[in-house]
């Protein structure tokens, strides 16, 4: 509060920017995962992941995506499969045709990256643990 002549005011307050300072900052990679991801999910939804692949359900767990966004790591759970490694196998041999589905959805990206998938055992190793205590 002041008081000039005799007349008391109060004076608003400077303001002054201030932002919010997240713990984990959301990159460039990771956004890009998540496009990535939901592509990919979409190709197989609509059945055009190709004939090796029609009729298989395949969980994207988790994707990864390298800081020059190069490269990409799908950790994938296949679902009702009694071979997943096969299909594992089924998917790296696809993943350039994988690729030219998922680019028109993705042009925003500055380059598209190489596709490598690989088997998501963390469900299998807690139930192992789960039954072992």
């Amino acid at each position: 509060m002041t008081t000039i002549y005799g007349v008391t005011q109060q004076l608003p307050m400077p303001q002054f920017e201030t932002r919010r300072i997240q713990a984990n900052p959301p990159s460039a990679s990771s956004a890009s995962a998540e496009l990535v991801r939901h592509a990919l999910a979409e190709v197989f939804a609509r059945h055009e992941a190709g004939a090796e692949l029609d009729g298989v359900l395949v969980s994207i767990a988790e994707y990864a995506v390298s800081p020059d966004l190069k490269h990409a790591t799908a950790l994938v759970a296949p679902l009702a499969v009694k071979e997943p490694d096969a299909l594992v196998g089924k998917l790296n041999k696809s993943a350039r045709y994988l690729r030219g589905k998922i680019s028109p959805a993705l042009r925003q990206m500055r380059s598209m990256p190489d596709l490598k998938f690989i088997l998501d055992t963390r469900f299998e190793d807690d139930s192992r643990a789960s039954t072992s205590c």
